[in-house]
């Protein structure tokens, strides 16, 4: 196909796009060593694009407007430019890497070529190695389903047993073109509305049962969109960032749960509320009695529609108990405000952080995150997006994947925003701030690691049967 048009939803976060809001997600994964060479990683990826095609294409906007933009074949399409190697300088800490991150995603992604970057850093310490990625909101489109961190971490995908094919581009259409096609299909081209009604008739149930969610969320929704209070989380943003990160252990997470109730969700909003006190605090912001109001992403699947990448996802505003002191009380709160949220069906919540099977990072990045975007942000202060992902060990190159750390782009307004990825037994946090009015997230993740040692202890002060 010349050109694809995109969705309005992808042409959304071009639009939202400025020179200090860069709408690209990604994260840093972290390998056992020796790094491979840089030629076999080239040709691995060069052997998979032919399973992404998205990442061989451009954006074209058509002329004066009159369309959302295609999707066109990149002519000139290089993959050294999209995948690039760098190292850090000894000692190679973590800090090293972090600092290196965050200037790689402070970096607008060229609107010129295909929308990716991907980034082999070695020389961190204790013989690891990392790839760093970048992909623009409106490349990963859920419904597609494949984007390329995915097919790297499977083995079963193969695209000519790894060799990379020759790859001939269509012809790139010339503007008078697009304008010619896109007035065409608006006005002769009714597919889609009739394969959307065609597609409600035949599951008439699943499409109402949908729409019923759908309108009692938005219901729910509107009646806790009030206004966030005033605080340093939220106001203009530049456009350089910060990135920290932080982790925790799923198996502490799933012991506290068990002794103290409620969800694996209500235990990581416990912990993230602990890092935005003391965040605030070390801003000498009061906390007595203040809520950090964040938009929290949830799963709406059904069974069995488990590792079905798709918008199967909703989202609810919920309320940060930052004022409360004890973790045990804190963890409380968050259970019950949850569970009115479920009741009112603002959304149907779920244990959501272990039901994935597949390596899909940067969708399910994206989807949260889209609805962060749709968010009415006058309601909130921060967004906290949960991202599950395999909980057995992915290899490349036969080098077992250690950790994933996930980024995502704050919204302005909003100045910090969390990110989670569940892996292998662990939590890894990302969070992300704007480097001229948040440039102490490190305290917020530094928080959120005592905050799960806190309900450890709490934990262990509770009574067995209680």
């Amino acid at each position: 196909m010349a050109a694809e048009p995109m969705s309005s939803l992808d042409a959304s976060f071009l639009h939202m796009e400025d020179r200090n809001k860069h709408m690209h997600i990604g994260g840093v994964s972290i390998f056992e060593g020796p790094p491979p060479e840089f030629e076999r990683l080239e040709e691995m990826v060069g052997g998979k694009l032919g399973l992404v095609p998205r990442y061989r294409q451009k954006v074209r906007f058509v002329p004066l407007g009159l369309g959302t933009p295609v999707w066109v074949d990149d002519p000139h399409f290089r993959l050294g430019y999209h995948l690039r190697h760098t190292a850090i300088p000894k000692p190679g800490t973590e800090e090293q890497l972090r600092k290196l991150a965050a200037r790689l995603f402070s970096q607008q992604l060229d609107r010129g070529k295909p929308l990716w970057e991907l980034w082999m850093v070695e020389g961190l310490s204790e013989d690891r190695w990392a790839l760093l990625s970048k992909v623009h909101h409106c490349m990963v489109d859920g419904v597609a389903a494949t984007d390329l961190m995915s097919v790297m971490f499977d083995d079963s995908s193969t695209a000519g047993g790894g060799a990379i094919k020759p790859w001939e581009p269509a012809p790139e259409p010339r503007g008078a073109e697009l304008v010619v096609r896109t007035l065409t299909r608006r006005t002769f081209d009714p597919r889609e509305q009739l394969l959307t009604l065609r597609d409600a008739a035949r599951r008439p149930g699943e499409t109402l049962q949908v729409a019923r969610e759908l309108a009692g969320a938005m219901i729910a929704a509107g009646r806790s969109a009030r206004p966030a209070s005033s605080s340093s989380l939220t106001g203009p943003v530049g456009p350089h960032r910060v990135w920290s990160w932080a982790r925790v252990r799923l198996s502490d997470v799933k012991s506290v749960r068990a002794r103290l109730g409620g969800t694996v969700n209500d235990v990581v909003l416990t912990i993230v509320s602990q890092g935005f006190r003391d965040l605030l605090e070390s801003r000498g912001e009061p906390v007595e009695g203040r809520e950090v109001r964040t938009m929290v992403p949830v799963s709406v699947r059904r069974p069995g529609e488990t590792g079905v990448y798709n918008n199967r996802v909703s989202g609810v505003i919920a309320s940060l108990p930052v004022g409360v002191v004890d973790p045990r009380e804190r963890l409380q709160a968050i259970r019950a405000q949850m569970d009115g949220i479920k009741e009112s069906k603002q959304a149907v919540a779920g244990d959501v952080l272990t039901s994935m099977s597949g390596f899909a990072p940067p969708l399910l990045l994206a989807l949260g995150s889209r609805l962060i975007s749709r968010t009415p942000q006058a309601g909130v202060h921060t967004g906290t997006t949960n991202v599950p992902g395999p909980q057995q060990p992915v290899h490349t190159f036969g080098r077992r994947l250690l950790e994933s750390f996930p980024f995502v782009p704050v919204l302005g307004p909003v100045r910090v925003v969390v990110a989670i990825f569940s892996y292998d037994g662990g939590l890894y946090f990302g969070v992300t701030g704007d480097a001229d009015s948040a440039p102490d997230v490190d305290v917020l993740t530094r928080g959120v690691e005592r905050g799960m040692e806190d309900l450890l202890q709490a934990k262990e002060r509770e009574p067995a049967n209680a």
